[in-house]
């Protein structure tokens, strides 16, 4: 089973990042920006990572497409997309790039939709979340594409079972 982390908008945090990385068991592990760290930071080893609007260390890319089991991943912050009025902008840049799951921040709103053909992953942020209480990240599995579960934890690694998604990223022919 493939496993993916989504993490996003922990703003300088450090300790709770490193617990997240060091619980989890997952094959990719991503920052989806706004970490406020450099890019080599030890939190950070292990992670593809972006710059969020938040992020001062250059040296972090806008966006990163990484493929994991046959699927090609966005990663990106959002900003530079207004995902605060939408996907499409988001959706037409993943077209482009030929990704089926976007991963991205910036709104603090954990949740995780289907649009079409592609799956938009927000893991909300482990500082400050809105919309709900609890500081999420999420995780991607699946063993085929017809059948994916986005799950979305707290902190203490506690299933917030309202956000769950089950999914097929198989295309209707």
């Amino acid at each position: 089973m493939a496993k993916l982390l989504f993490v996003s908008d922990s703003h300088g945090l450090t300790s709770e990042l490193s617990n997240i990385k060091n619980q989890v068991d997952a094959d990719l592990l991503v920052h989806c920006g706004d970490s406020e760290l450099e890019l080599d930071a030890e939190q950070l080893d292990g992670f593809v990572k972006v710059r969020g609007n938040c992020d001062y260390d250059n040296r972090l890319p806008d966006e990163q497409t990484v493929e994991i089991d046959s699927l090609q991943v966005l990663v990106t912050h959002g900003h530079l997309h207004q995902v605060k009025s939408g996907l499409t902008t988001l959706s037409y840049r993943a077209e482009e790039l030929g990704a089926q799951v976007i991963g991205f921040g910036h709104t603090h709103v954990a949740g995780a939709e289907k649009v079409g053909n592609q799956l938009f992953i927000n893991p909300g942020s482990i500082r400050l979340p809105r919309r709900i209480k609890e500081k999420t990240y999420a995780i991607m599995e699946w063993d085929k594409l017809d059948d994916i579960c986005v799950s979305f934890y707290t902190l203490d690694g506690d299933i917030v079972d309202e956000l769950t998604c089950h999914t097929s990223l198989l295309e209707a022919y």
